[in-house]
């Protein structure tokens, strides 16, 4: 796996510009959401469902064998960027806990609505596991 980030670019900060990926298994998962594999809805916030869909897609990605540095794009779903924004330092340290200091490329977007009326935010992913012997 390859960051791309052109030398007179600043620097971003909790995302990559851009991601290559050589050879391995891609891997695609639907749009998570803050409730548990048994559809059960533990929180109402949105800190505490971006935790749920972010351990998810983990769990999700534990399936095909990978883990959370394989991950090359998430995207966010989320119904009000105010109430994204006032959970940030939550959501941050929800993300380090699970998927550390790797950061894959990253879009958030504001939508009008998501399916599960309960959800606050939907996550999607795709992430790429290297071949066997490769790094």
């Amino acid at each position: 796996m390859q960051i791309l980030q052109p030398p007179a670019w600043a620097k971003p900060r909790g995302f990559s510009n851009g991601i290559a990926v050589r050879g391995g298994t891609t891997v695609y998962i639907a749009g998570q959401v803050g409730y548990t594999g048994q559809g059960e809805w533990r929180e109402k916030g949105f800190a505490g469902q971006f935790r749920q869909a972010l351990q998810n897609i983990l769990e999700v990605l534990a399936e095909a064998g990978g883990r959370p540095e394989h991950l090359v794009r998430l995207t966010w779903y989320v119904l009000d960027k105010q109430e994204y924004l006032g959970a940030i330092k939550e959501v941050g340290a929800a993300y380090r806990e699970l998927i550390g200091r790797h950061y894959p490329v990253m879009a958030v977007l504001q939508v009008g609505g998501l399916v599960e009326d309960a959800a606050r935010l939907e996550i999607e992913a795709t992430a790429v596991i290297p071949d066997a012997g490769a790094a």
